[in-house]
């Protein structure tokens, strides 16, 4: 297999180095070669590769159009579990549980607006190699919101079921019943996420940054996987032997089967060439998820699950949602407000406030890791505070649309980007073409919905777990034998399961009178980040302590360690078409997102 740079050509062949040792070889003539260590297991490893003998294509480079379309792809797969699971969380509360057509419509916008962002950002954002997909940090606001007693669904029992001859004429009261809904989150996100576009646009996003270490972020993350276990539950729990299975296989290839590499041959120029292929380490939520789905078609067309909607095991079915594919359209293409006119309320925009705050801190360290990966220099501040600009515009554009979520950067692809050793922006361009593609065909996006539901509830189980574990990693910076850092942390961390959960339990405490205050009360309360990470906030600020035990000096280092690569020139952060018109006119310089002649001397430093 062939790979072309500048005119030079990179043979892969397999080399056999005794027994067992078998490493990929990269050579670009007979009398040099490199040989590249086998792939990381983590994100962390791989920012820790040396990118000047790894990269087989860095940032500017153009790698050929059928590469672009194999890796865009690659990077579609990655990012397919993680938007997949968000309008399947949101599917219950926003009443669309055995709305096929709706789900149908919601998937595929969610895929065609983060393909769509992922454009914008790689091209006019940060313009870093960088997926933006739909985004949990929202999840939890918006779960508050719909929980209101205006926005809870009708009870099931006074809904006949929708079979297959009485679904289509109740579908029309069916969108009166949810869409009221999605629009009042269309709303909240659109007008939240300004705050998120200002905080680019202005430059903000250092100051903000100053007043934040590892013991909020790690709160705040931590219950965005912790608070979303009820829904992991209730899905793993309409058949716990598959959602187990689904958890086992998941594992399987992730860990156990990561290191091992798949022998794949390839033709070119009149030869077979052999090479090595982390294929369990990529796909590894994708083989979970299709080998525990493949297990479920096989108990079903043997008639070995449950054929009655009352029995245990009964969801475990693959037919159970089989006509949403045979009616859903073959081509559905999502406009803005394709649900209507969005509807605003305080209460609801303050509350996704939160959500957007997290999704900033979380991105900006996402930044600095692709920036390693892809072999260009630590981002200037131009490029941070651009990136988070064209975040929020994303996060608008999701709201127009009508995705139910916003976007954010996928730090899962970020580590793919030292697995695959190519760190080209095109490859992320493609990826993203490649979502607004797909997103298109109808039938495409209904097959989804035939999932199971106790092989959803095993990848939430995986899912929702790492994001809870991500959160927790931000302490391996904090001084924990510190007595006031565990204090912080640990009610921080209690209080934001606490407070959610009683509020929940006994929303008709909160009464000041006015209707709209309460709303407001009643989201905050119930949003599990925004009440640990308030608190971690503001008790690690107002607290004594130094820096060395809150963290702050060993987090900010970690960011900026490693950050010698191959490449020093920032011109590849530069907006497309426009930098001799920004240099000509001075007064362009100044602002915050645009390049400056200090820009060009100076990095941004947390």
């Amino acid at each position: 297999m062939h790979l072309t740079q500048h005119d030079q050509k990179v043979d892969i062949v397999l080399r056999n180095q005794g027994a067992t040792d078998l490493t990929l070889e990269i050579s670009d003539s007979p009398e040099k070669t490199i040989n590249a260590e086998p792939s990381t297991d983590s994100l962390e490893e791989a920012l820790d590769q040396k990118l000047e003998s790894s990269l087989i294509y860095s940032i500017n480079d153009r790698p050929p159009w059928y590469l672009c379309i194999l890796l865009g792809f690659q990077h579609y797969i990655l990012a397919f579990g993680g938007i997949l699971a968000i309008p399947l969380i949101l599917a219950e509360p926003l009443c669309i549980k055995d709305n096929n057509a709706a789900k149908s419509q919601l998937i595929s916008t969610i895929f065609f607006v983060s393909g769509l962002c992922t454009v914008l950002q790689t091209t006019f954002g940060t313009r870093l190699p960088i997926l933006q997909g739909g985004t949990f940090t929202f999840i939890t606001p918006t779960l508050a919101i719909l929980a209101l007693p205006k926005w809870r669904c009708p009870d099931a029992s006074a809904t006949p079921h929708l079979n297959a001859t009485d679904s289509a004429g109740l579908f029309t009261d069916s969108d009166e019943t949810w869409k009221p809904r999605i629009r009042e989150i269309q709303g909240a996100i659109l007008v939240a996420s300004m705050l998120q576009l200002v905080l680019g646009m202005s430059g903000l996003v250092g100051m903000v940054l100053r007043f934040i270490g590892p013991l909020a972020i790690a709160p705040t993350i931590t219950l965005i996987g912790l608070s979303l276990f009820i829904q992991a539950g209730q899905k793993s729990g309409s058949h716990w032997g598959i959602a187990a299975l689904t958890v086992c296989l998941i594992i399987l290839f992730s860990q156990y089967l990561s290191k091992v590499n798949v022998p794949l041959i390839a033709y070119k120029d009149k030869k077979w060439k052999v090479f090595q292929y982390p294929l369990f380490k990529l796909f590894s939520a994708l083989f979970g998820m299709c080998g525990a789905w493949l297990i479920c078609f096989l108990l079903t067309y043997f008639n070995a699950l449950p054929s009655s909607p009352k029995e245990y095991g009964y969801m475990a079915r693959t037919d159970i949602s089989l006509k949403a594919v045979t009616s859903a359209a073959w081509f559905y293409v999502p406009y803005p407000g394709q649900w209507g006119l969005p509807t605003v309320s305080l209460s609801s925009v303050l509350g996704m406030m939160a959500g957007v705050l997290a999704s900033t801190m979380e991105s900006i360290g996402d930044y600095y890791a692709c920036a390693r990966l892809s072999g260009a220099p630590p981002p200037p501040t131009h490029a941070i505070n651009r990136g988070i600009a064209v975040e929020g515009i994303g996060c608008i554009l999701a709201a127009l649309w009508g995705s139910g979520n916003g976007t954010t950067s996928y730090s899962q692809n970020i580590a793919a980007l030292g697995i695959t050793r190519v760190g080209s922006r095109l490859v992320l361009q493609t990826a993203g073409l490649l979502m607004i593609f797909l997103g298109l065909f109808g039938k495409f996006s209904a097959v989804f919905i035939t999932i199971p539901d106790p092989v959803i509830g095993g990848m939430f189980l995986i899912m929702f777990g790492m994001i809870a574990a991500v959160g927790i990693s931000n302490l391996q910076y904090v001084d924990l034998n510190s007595s006031r850092n565990l204090l912080i942390l640990g009610f921080s961390t209690f209080s934001g399961l606490v407070l959610p959960t009683w509020f929940h339990s006994n929303p008709d405490m909160i009464n000041t009178g006015i209707k709209e205050l309460d709303q407001l009360i009643m989201i905050l309360s119930t949003t599990h980040m925004f009440i640990g990470g308030f608190l971690g906030f503001v008790l690690d600020n107002t607290i004594p302590g130094s820096d060395e035990e809150r963290g702050i000096k060993s987090w900010r280092k970690a960011v900026h360690d490693g950050t010698q690569t191959h490449s020093t020139d920032l011109s590849c952060y530069d907006l497309p078409f426009c930098t001799n018109f920004v240099q000509r006119f001075k007064l362009l310089q100044y602002f915050p997102f645009l390049p400056s002649l200090k820009s060009q001397e100076q990095v941004t430093h947390l």
